[in-house]
């Protein structure tokens, strides 16, 4: 029988993908409506949000960064605030392996909620025996 997630928790990769029409972003649209239907919370940390922001206000516009986050809002996704549980579940993920500081926020929140991991990013990949990752 396959586990129903509980919660997802998106990382700057999927919503990246999903803002700039990517291959995977239908899939990533499709995850984010579903889990709405089902009553499942998505989640992301302000550390993600914030990387988001930096990549679209340096590649297009702070505008188009402001619209973005706020199509995130649109979307129903929880911006999650980062604690010391949450920083040091995000250091320890840093210090053990070979990955962004914002990624292992997005692990972290990944473990410390019980949630699936939403992202085609392959730094994720040794993580998959610590954390549920839904692969786009």
């Amino acid at each position: 029988m396959t586990r129903k997630a509980k919660a997802l928790v998106l990382d700057t990769w999927a919503v990246i993908a999903y803002l700039e029409d990517e291959p995977s972003a239908q899939e990533i649209a499709d995850l984010i409506a579903s889990a709405h239907e089902e009553g499942l919370p998505v989640y992301m940390t302000v550390v993600n949000v914030g990387e988001v922001w930096y990549t679209i206000a340096r590649e297009v516009s702070e505008e188009d960064a402001n619209s973005s986050v706020k199509e995130l809002r649109d979307l129903r996704i929880q911006f999650e605030n980062v604690d010391w549980e949450l920083t040091q579940e995000a250091a320890r993920f840093k210090s053990q392996n070979k990955m962004s500081y914002a990624d292992a926020f997005a692990a972290a929140l990944s473990k410390v909620k019980k949630a699936d991991l939403v992202t085609g990013d392959k730094q994720f990949k040794p993580l998959e025996e610590q954390i549920k990752i839904q692969w786009v």
